[in-house]
């Protein structure tokens, strides 16, 4: 359950709960994030190894005096105590291992109800093809089901196009478009830095360098997942308004057939709101037309 505290300029989701599915670096990092920053009321963490999700549950909890929070930390072996929840996280097995293939797509249809009100983010670097399976075959719907990882590959992104700059990554404003590790694009007609347009302050030569470093950049380490995924739910649950660059499932309605991919996104309490699209110039566009064709 959840329920929402009408402010000024935005609406704050109170989120009882949120469920990571997983035990692993990933996810036990992101449980942690969770907890610390006191965004909602409780985290259950759920693995089906043994023991371990109670394990590290207890020991985010028992940092809680010293972290100062007071956000409630479960763990269980029980995958499907997850069903359910506001917001379900799937991120890596307590061995390392993300879910993925058919494994991860019958884990979803026993927990999201199709027509539902959960949120899934599907944390993992290797969760494109999942959200794209998720809303085809498991009928989950599209504005429900975000893949996280891509906002962590922006943010590298931005920290290695700072060094050729010799700015600050926050002074640099761009989004990573595609399917990454292979077929990215990076709309630099539409970037900044220091607010100055990237195409002047950066030459191409040193574009070039940007982009053929980025397919390196591939798959964030876990610590770097877990960060983005805390990016999408902070915009979830309305604390933030950032825009969050995630995998997006391809809108069928549309009458064209297409896969899942990176794209720049809005998100609310309903999951995703809407795609934001930055200017394409006609080779970006084609580029990316290619990386989304099935």
């Amino acid at each position: 359950m959840s329920h929402r505290v009408h402010c000024p300029t935005r609406i704050v989701l109170l989120m009882s709960l949120i469920a990571i599915v997983g035990a692993g670096p990933l996810g036990a990092e992101l449980a942690f994030l969770l907890a610390r920053r006191d965004i909602v009321l409780a985290v259950m963490i759920v693995d089906e190894m043994g023991h371990v999700a109670a394990g590290k549950a207890l020991d985010i909890r028992q940092s809680g005096p010293i972290a100062s929070f007071t956000t409630q930390v479960s763990g269980s072996n029980d995958l499907f105590a997850a069903a359910g929840a506001p917001i379900i996280v799937l991120a890596d097995k307590a061995g390392g291992d993300e879910w993925h293939g058919d494994d991860a797509l019958t884990l979803l249809r026993r927990l999201v109800r199709p027509g539902g009100a959960t949120v899934v983010v599907c944390a993992g670097a290797g969760h494109c093809e999942l959200v794209q399976r998720a809303v085809r075959e498991a009928q989950v719907d599209r504005r429900r089901i975000i893949g996280s990882a891509p906002e962590g590959l922006a943010s590298s992104v931005r920290a290695v196009t700072a060094l050729e700059a010799d700015r600050s990554p926050k002074d640099v404003a761009l989004t990573v478009l595609g399917v990454p590790p292979t077929h990215i694009v990076i709309p630099w007609e539409d970037a900044t830095i220091a607010g100055l347009s990237a195409t002047r302050t950066l030459d191409e030569p040193a574009r070039r360098r940007i982009i053929a470093r980025t397919g390196h950049l591939w798959p964030p380490s876990p610590i770097t997942l877990a960060a983005a995924a805390f990016k999408a739910i902070d915009a979830i649950v309305g604390r933030s308004r950032e825009t969050v660059t995630a995998f997006v499932a391809p809108d069928d309605e549309l009458g064209v057939k297409a896969r899942a991919g990176a794209m720049p996104v809005v998100l609310g309490p309903d999951g995703l709101s809407r795609v934001e699209l930055p200017t394409l110039s006609v080779h970006d566009r084609v580029a990316l037309d290619n990386a989304l064709m099935l």
